[in-house]
């Protein structure tokens, strides 16, 4: 399951946020520092409309989407890197995360405190950034100490000194982790790290009902960040996102047309954590159940067999696959079958976003 870490300086609409985003969480959300102190953790279901329809071709009893872990982590401030605001245990709990969704504060609103003043979205970034930086410097730091004396007769630890070393020359320039070309020898020895600024990150800008559509300046600031870190931006109101919760299922398509989006918050953020990660789904439907799985871009037939049980990639034989917009258009797989559309693959088959597949294997 993937998980994600939701970050920022306090006070910007995380607690807000991941409260909307996994409807039954209890996260605490109020205006003073610290208010969050450990994690909150939610799974949600990842949002997709191809389920309902596949269920239906396939008069599944039952649909089973894949899930997204949302982990809400406390509010970093300056210092956090040397313990301010218990900062250490804060920024263990976002090494265990797969990406980070940087929530960052684009709005303004006199009865919600400004740690910093003012609304400042640059140096707000800057300052968790460094935070991020600082912590991972002081790790691989400490780790080439460990490693020098292991690098003068073993192999493995001079790869990873030098991919400690290109990854602090980096670190001291002011830069990020995510920023260092590694090998892949390279990235395997340094992965037990688990440096933050080498994760995946979507900067979320927080901003009010009215720019939900649009956007504001405030937001272009963090545009231009994304740019130049190589990052993606989402922009989302917790405001919204706490009203759609309020509303009943069929009221929420028509609330979002009249603010001019399409779509809430989590199915944004989930498409964009999606496309950052490389990840794929595919389907399998029948009469029981109709569900999704996540898979790696790149992931033949036997590997994506193998999300489901271990025995199914061990024993692969083939994979009777059919395209969703295909089988879509067809209305069955018998008339998919007859059309041709229904194909039989082998274990070198890249499987596809929205494939329809049916695994066949030995026990």
């Amino acid at each position: 399951m993937l998980r994600a870490g939701i970050v920022g300086l306090p006070n910007v609409g995380k607690s807000t946020l991941f409260n909307a985003l996994v409807a039954n969480a209890k996260a605490q959300a109020a205006n003073f520092p610290f208010c969050t102190i450990e994690p909150n953790v939610g799974v949600v279901a990842v949002p997709d409309e191809r389920l309902q329809v596949l269920a239906k071709i396939s008069g599944s009893a039952e649909i089973v989407p894949t899930r997204v872990e949302f982990v809400d982590i406390a509010g970093l401030v300056k210092g956090a890197s040397q313990g301010e605001g218990l900062g250490n245990q804060f920024l263990a709990n976002i090494r265990e995360v797969d990406a980070i969704v940087h929530v960052v504060r684009c709005f303004e609103n006199d009865d919600i405190i400004h740690v910093s003043g003012a609304v400042d979205p640059v140096r707000d970034i800057e300052v968790i950034n460094l935070e991020l930086a600082l912590s991972d410097l002081f790790q691989i730091e400490r780790r080439i100490e460990r490693t020098r004396k292991q690098a003068r007769t073993n192999k493995e630890a001079q790869l990873e000194l030098e991919a400690l070393e290109k990854l602090s020359a980096v670190l001291n320039e002011g830069k990020q982790a995510r920023q260092v070309d590694l090998s892949e020898e390279e990235e395997l020895a340094v992965k037990q790290l688990g440096l933050l600024t080498r994760k995946p990150i979507i900067f979320a800008a927080n901003v009010l009902e009215d720019d939900l559509a649009i956007g504001n300046a405030w937001v272009e600031q963090v545009r231009e960040v994304a740019t130049r870190e190589g990052a993606q931006v989402v922009v989302v109101s917790a405001q919204v996102e706490s009203e759609l919760v309020e509303l009943p299922e069929e009221e929420r398509a028509d609330f979002l047309e009249s603010l001019g989006v399409q779509e809430g918050g989590l199915k944004s953020l989930i498409r964009a954590t999606y496309e950052l990660l490389g990840l794929r789904t595919y389907f399998t439907t029948g009469p029981k159940e109709t569900r999704a799985w996540t898979i790696q871009a790149g992931m033949l037939a036997p590997q994506a067999a193998g999300v489901i049980h271990t025995d199914f990639e061990r024993g692969f034989i083939r994979a009777e696959t059919v395209a969703y917009q295909d089988l879509v258009t067809c209305g069955s797989m018998t008339a998919a079958k007859e059309k041709g559309l229904l194909r039989s693959e082998g274990k070198e088959y890249l499987v596809q976003e929205g494939d329809v597949l049916l695994f066949r294997f030995n026990v």
